[in-house]
């Protein structure tokens, strides 16, 4: 590397620090709210008393095709016996497109809706949200919404029921869709864009394949551990949510994978993944994210699944900057009580790694093209700075050579 390029990568590096200072200083003077949570079993049955609390009469259930089918008629069951009008919008598609959220904002203004619920994973609450922000914005072109804190308007009332344990998007000011024209995959991130209610029914994550209860639960270890890497934005609050949402993801996990009717398990799983969502949601994610979105865009990846992968690898490259509070965890967790600072996070990282395998999730992929590899790092770089705080700001050479260990078969 020339001395004119290590200036550079200096020069960029501060850069971006300075951003995250500048995010941080914003953050600082925003107005949080947390959505109203309801949880425990059987608690969709009070869904009528949240839209009348909404002042609702007419909401458009935003879900996928599968969930239309399987858990959709029993939440339409409740909402018909309070005789409470309501459309269904079930062409979600697991990587949300603007085009899907045109669709269901075409939905909502044909049916005179008036509210959201969104049910199932990340791809319908994403949905809704962007949906929302069309809604509130109908004059505004659906492919400018891209700069955080981009929708200065309240959107419609939005209740967020979670079929898996793993986004926390039912807690989140984050909406992550893709430009169907670029593949690009990328987030409008916004207070106006969290939900005002959040529905925790762990019977309703039951019939999860055991590998959606795998890579949604890695997902939801991810945000906590990328809130609790934060340079910039952490709180003693958010510092706690991630661990607790760490300590219950390594807890209950594979218990939930093992058992789909462990609902304490479950319902723990849910809990663990509200807190790393209103964590993360405070303080923002990082540089795992940023890559995991190119691959949803480029190949349609699922978004727990790329998280899960790319993790491992993340931590490790991190190195010393992370070490601290790794082997923290790694202390409260009983993983390691011994030896220098380093193993005891190397012994966090290995266990990250075991859980993967234990639940068969692979550890590289091997779809990544060549050609691809440039877009991929560009995406990357432009999502993770500066707004992303992480404890390590990749340059577009660290970005190649993580992405490239990423694609190498193991």
């Amino acid at each position: 590397m020339t001395i004119l390029k290590k200036a550079k990568d200096k020069l960029y590096i501060g850069y971006n620090r300075v951003g995250h200072g500048v995010y941080a200083l914003i953050k600082v003077f925003m107005h949080w709210r947390t959505p109203i949570t309801i949880t425990g079993e059987g608690s969709i049955a009070r869904l009528p008393e949240i839209l009348a609390a909404c002042r609702a009469k007419h909401p458009l259930l935003v879900t996928d095709p599968f969930l239309a089918e399987n858990l959709a008629p029993g939440l339409e069951r409740v909402l018909a016996g309070a005789n409470v009008a309501y459309t269904v919008f079930s062409d979600v598609a697991p990587n949300p497109t603007i085009l899907n959220c045109e669709n269901a904002r075409d939905v909502y203004l044909a049916e005179g809706c008036d509210s959201f619920i969104a049910l199932g994973g990340g791809a319908p609450m994403d949905t809704a949200k962007a949906c929302g922000a069309f809604v509130a914005f109908p004059k505004k072109d659906t492919r400018s919404f891209r700069s955080t804190f981009g929708v200065p308007r309240r959107i419609p009332p939005l209740i967020a029921i979670p079929t898996t344990a793993g986004t926390g998007s039912e807690t989140t000011l984050a909406a992550v869709i893709v430009d169907e024209r670029t593949r690009h995959k990328y987030a409008l991130m916004d207070p106006h864009l969290m939900p005002l209610y959040a529905v925790l029914d762990p019977t309703l994550t039951v019939g999860l394949p055991p590998s959606v209860t795998a890579t949604t639960g890695m997902d939801s270890l991810v945000h906590a551990l990328e809130a609790y890497f934060s340079r910039s934005n952490s709180t003693r609050e958010t510092n706690q949510l991630a661990e607790d949402a760490v300590r219950i993801v390594f807890r209950f996990l594979e218990r939930a994978y093992n058992d789909p009717h462990d609902m304490e398990a479950r319902a723990q799983m849910q809990i663990g993944a509200n807190k790393a969502g209103f964590a993360f949601s405070r303080v923002g994610v990082g540089n795992v994210h940023a890559i995991a979105h190119t691959l949803g865009g480029l190949y349609n990846t699922p978004h727990g699944l790329a998280n899960a992968v790319i993790l491992p690898y993340i931590l490790r490259d991190y190195g010393p900057v992370v070490h601290k509070k790794l082997a923290h965890l790694s202390e409260s967790l009983g993983l390691k009580f011994d030896g220098t600072e380093a193993e005891r996070a190397e012994a966090f990282i290995e266990e990250v790694e075991a859980m993967n395998e234990r639940m068969g999730i692979p550890k590289s992929f091997d779809f990544i093209r060549d050609e691809d590899v440039e877009q991929m790092i560009t995406w990357a770089m432009h999502e993770a700075n500066p707004v992303y705080p992480v404890p390590q700001v990749y340059t577009r050479d660290h970005f190649r050579a993580v992405i490239e260990q990423i694609r190498t078969p193991q």
